[in-house]
């Protein structure tokens, strides 16, 4: 039996440890704060499956709005090997104790959300990546084998040959944020599950540590990273003044709230003062049927930029979600989460328009990896041995240049099931070799950094205004130039400081920075997420 490393506390990085645990091997989750602060906490929609296996034309619909999401990035043969173990991976979330939302006949209850064709999504209120965290981290922390180190933010990979990196890894170092120290843990397999980089723009809908760690730390090892030009904009994040962004989830729009601007509100809601008797539908002012004819059920990418164009036009600063034309009853038992937020800010759900506008979400690229989850050698078809990538840090094929709705975490869930088998079947030996520390000579020379607050900030703000949703070559060279010099300022500051969280961090997010923009300039059209206006016309 061998020890496996998995950074990363989501539903990928738990799932995976389960799996092998109940097989027999050693694991350590590293976890920068808790188990519970990670995007799949914050997740509020659902998860995409078809449980019916006889449901051929279920399936092959599944497969055909994922396809037609991805703008035709997509790894078809990836695609129906997620879509068709769907049914199995939510046997084995419910068998370690999942509460999916039923019916009153016991049946799944399903919801559908935007780009979606069909109600698929299976959920728990809107509240579902809470819920699966919930049942994982339960069953985690009770397990013998599992050993979860919270507060411990990783640095870098240990190569078990520093200048051959095909060789794989044989640990990692991490910083304990409790002690001040730096841990050296040996591990004969590593598997980054640390989730995607939110925080690299100024306005997200991510926990704040949704800092690209596992991007820079592969990138740094000689890694191939891929496609991290399609950045999501999630177009319904609430605008009410609170510190950060808050998610409306798409399954309010797959229930039937619609979206309006300025414009269309105030002349909806005349129009309905004007007729008390039959009102008229939201759904006849919205200005989304100018983009797609599926209006305000559009996939992400498409209502992202249509806002931003709105945006432009007016010159406002969000667009409205309409709710009060559904049942509020119904809505307030459905939507328990969204009810409590829009509360703390004097609104109600199925009364009052919610602001919203668009909020960075997804990284769709990242690591690139096969079907198992193992990491390509940058430059190469090799496959690094050792070095795994599940869940939103992995760039795996499955969503092409744009993610469809409630594919994350079953992608996530697929992914972390084929890793955790591969490892199984391939991995029977200990390392055994020397392990060094982390910078071992030179360590007490190291002196405290200035604070980097404002250095972040710069990097966010040039990241959300230079290389958001719609882009140009100008702001994308601007873009370039600036993080330039910013990560060679970082470099000087991490060669002669004594690592924190927040360095640790903010180098991580300067080197997605410049992957981000880079991928941005190499692209030759424009296509799902990525929209360059020098490309039109």
């Amino acid at each position: 039996m061998v020890h496996v490393a998995i950074v990363g506390s989501g539903i990928a990085g738990l799932f995976t440890a389960l799996q092998l645990a109940e097989a027999g091997h050693t694991v350590t989750i590293i976890t920068k704060k808790r188990t519970k602060d990670s995007s799949t906490n914050w997740a509020q929609g659902g998860i995409a499956a078809i449980l019916d296996q006889t449901n051929k034309d279920g399936i092959a619909s599944h497969i055909k709005d994922t396809l037609t999401a991805g703008d035709g990035r997509c790894d078809e043969e990836i695609v129906r090997m997620v879509v068709e173990q769907a049914h199995l991976r939510i046997e084995d979330l419910v068998s370690y104790g999942v509460d999916f939302q039923k019916e009153r006949n016991g049946k799944f209850s399903t919801a559908r959300e935007g780009g979606h064709s069909e109600h698929r999504i299976l959920h728990s209120k809107d509240a579902t990546g809470k819920e699966i965290e919930r049942a994982l981290v339960r069953k985690s922390e009770s397990h013998p084998r599992i050993t979860i180190l919270s507060n411990t933010l990783a640095i870098d990979l240990i190569r078990k040959d520093y200048s051959n990196p095909e060789h794989g890894v044989k640990g990692i170092w991490c910083y304990d944020q409790i002690s001040k120290k730096i841990q050296t843990i040996q591990s004969d397999v590593v598997i980054l599950a640390t989730g995607g980089v939110g925080v690299l723009w100024e306005k997200t809908t991510n926990p704040d540590v949704a800092t690209g760690d596992g991007i820079g730390m592969a990138h740094r090892f000689g890694a191939h990273i891929k496609d991290m030009a399609f950045v999501q904009f999630h177009p319904t994040a609430s605008t009410l003044k609170e510190h950060r962004p808050f998610l409306v989830t798409e399954a309010l729009r797959g229930h039937g709230a619609v979206l309006l601007d300025s414009a269309g509100l105030h002349t909806w809601m005349k129009d309905c003062q004007n007729s008390p008797v039959e009102q008229p539908s939201p759904d006849e002012y919205s200005f989304t049927h100018e983009f797609s004819n599926m209006g305000s059920l559009a996939t992400r990418d498409v209502l992202a930029r249509a806002i931003d164009t709105v945006f432009k036009r007016t010159g406002d600063d969000c667009v409205y979600l309409i709710t009060s034309h559904l049942d509020a009853e119904d809505l307030n038992d459905q939507f328990p989460t969204m009810s409590k937020h829009l509360h703390e800010f004097g609104l109600k759900l199925g009364v009052d328009p919610i602001p919203v506008s668009p909020a960075a979400h997804y990284i769709v690229g990242g690591i690139k990896v096969n079907k198992y989850g193992q990491s390509y050698l940058r430059g190469t078809q090799n496959v690094i041995p050792s070095l795994y990538a599940i869940g939103e840090v992995a760039c795996t094929g499955m969503h092409g240049a744009n993610r469809l709705a409630s594919n994350s975490l079953l992608e996530a869930v697929v992914y972390a099931y084929n890793a955790a088998q591969h490892i199984i079947d391939n991995h029977h030996t200990s390392y055994e070799g020397e392990i060094p520390d982390w910078r071992a000579d030179g360590l007490e020379h190291l002196k405290e950094h200035a604070p980097l607050r404002n250095d972040l900030k710069s990097l966010q703000h040039t990241m959300f205004n230079e290389v958001g949703i719609v882009r140009t070559n100008q702001r994308l060279y601007r873009a370039e130039r600036r993080v330039g010099l910013l990560e060679s300022e970082i470099d000087l500051i991490w060669e002669s400081s004594i690592p924190t969280r927040e360095l640790i961090e903010l180098r991580n997010l300067v080197l997605v920075g410049k992957l981000v923009i880079q991928d941005a300039i190499n692209q030759e059209k424009n296509c799902g997420l990525h929209f360059n206006t020098d490309f039109v016309g």
